[in-house]
């Protein structure tokens, strides 16, 4: 992913400063992307120690989200932005934060994964909790596509992408209670799948905020808490 010019949005004294801490930001969502496609594919290959490494690199995502976050600090203290450059400092802090939170939820379905590649596996081998991950990984990227882009038209379709997204986790979870109902041997697997599954959509959850702070930042408007199909003008 490349960064987009911010000459339009920054002022240019600070340019070079919130450039390379945006750069962080995009190296921080890289590497949490990258745990991400290592915990579904445990969970699908049954490969424990791959779950279980995906869990102990948490401490690497925590780390960069300290470092960034002692970095805005130095910037707002020392630079005092307004405006625009606020906005984007402000977005980047949020940011961080719901990306370490990505990173909690990977290192969940990693430890899930371990613990399911010593159980029985079904015959579909988690096509749908696949399925899940991988159009979560997709509004995952999209989210960080749309930040370092500062694409508001992009950050609109990810908005969509989470409503299909809690569908799907809603169907799945429906699954699940009837394969335990079914076969009551199966309650501790289907719920460690079920628990994997609710990690993935609070991580669309996340991605979908990513977005809504790529919104403050360009267009200088909290759109939290609102009813998208009511916000006809957000492209614009």
């Amino acid at each position: 992913m490349e960064a987009s010019d911010l000459t339009g949005h920054i002022s240019r004294r600070f340019n070079k400063d919130l450039e390379d801490l945006r750069n962080r930001v995009l190296a921080m969502g890289g590497l949490v992307e990258s745990q991400l496609t290592l915990a579904i594919s445990a969970i699908v290959g049954g490969d424990s120690e791959l779950g279980l490494q995906v869990a102990r690199d948490d401490y690497k995502v925590n780390e960069l989200e300290v470092s960034i976050d002692e970095e805005c600090s130095r910037i707002l203290a020392t630079r005092a932005p307004a405006a625009s450059d606020l906005r984007l400092i402000v977005a980047i802090i949020k940011t961080i934060t719901d990306l370490e939170r990505i990173g909690d939820e990977a290192e969940k379905i990693g430890y899930l994964a371990s613990k399911l590649a010593g159980m029985d596996r079904p015959s579909n081998s988690y096509r749908e909790l696949k399925t899940l991950g991988t159009h979560v990984s997709h509004m995952l990227r999209d989210a960080m596509n749309a930040f370092a882009r500062l694409d508001v038209a992009e950050a609109f379709d990810v908005f969509h992408e989470d409503e299909l997204v809690d569908e799907e986790y809603d169907a799945l979870t429906r699954q699940c209670i009837t394969f335990m109902m079914e076969d009551p041997r199966s309650i501790k697997r289907v719920l460690n799948v079920t628990w994997a599954a609710r990690s993935l959509e609070r991580i669309g959850d996340h991605a979908k905020n990513i977005c809504e702070y790529v919104v403050y930042m360009v267009q200088g408007r909290d759109v939290r808490h609102t009813d998208i199909s009511k916000m006809s003008d957000i492209e614009s």
